[in-house]
């Protein structure tokens, strides 16, 4: 690769690794494997980066790379037998008002472990559209489906996540504020 190439990608791949990384971490709900997914994602373009600096859209083209390598790794036999149960507290603010902190965390965690319930294709769609804010047109380019598809697979992700929150909020024994 020559340098100003090089030099092209370095710029492309500081500048959204963190957004990345993020968007990853919404699919999969690890941040390791979040950062294993952004990379693995960087190094697919670092590999075509000749082909495709020219491209109008870079990030878009790098989501629709995270997406396609999520989707993968979704794929491979290892992963659906792997347990992840444990986790490392938040570290806590004195300055912020527990009783908020706590509702919010709640809620958070409550939309967060409901999201990784609902299928693949629905929560990338759900990801894409309503934690990027990605417009229907550049879902449906990322995911390689017509815009039409995006649309059902909003609604039919949005109730899927609808009725897992109610279940775990009801199950949870928490009177939501």
């Amino acid at each position: 690769m020559r340098k100003a190439d090089e030099q092209g990608f370095r710029e492309f791949a500081a500048a959204n690794a963190a957004s990345l990384r993020r968007t990853a971490y919404l699919f999969c709900g690890d941040w390791h494997t979040a950062e294993d997914l952004m990379q693995s994602s960087l190094m697919k373009m670092y590999l075509a980066w000749k082909r495709i600096k020219d491209l109008d859209n870079l990030i878009a083209y790098a989501r629709k790379v995270l997406l396609r390598t999520w989707l993968d790794e979704k794929r491979r036999p290892w992963r659906r037998a792997e347990q992840r149960d444990g986790e490392l507290p938040d570290a806590a603010d004195a300055t912020v008002d527990p009783d908020t902190t706590s509702a919010k965390l709640w809620a958070r965690e409550l939309v967060h472990t409901a999201l990784l319930q609902v299928p693949p294709r629905q929560r990338a769609v759900l990801v894409l559209r309503y934690f990027e804010d990605l417009p229907v047109a550049e879902v449906a380019v990322a995911m390689g489906c017509t815009e039409g598809t995006v649309k059902s697979q909003t609604a039919r992700g949005l109730a899927t996540l609808r009725t897992i929150v109610e279940k775990l909020d009801s199950s949870s024994g928490r009177v939501a504020s």
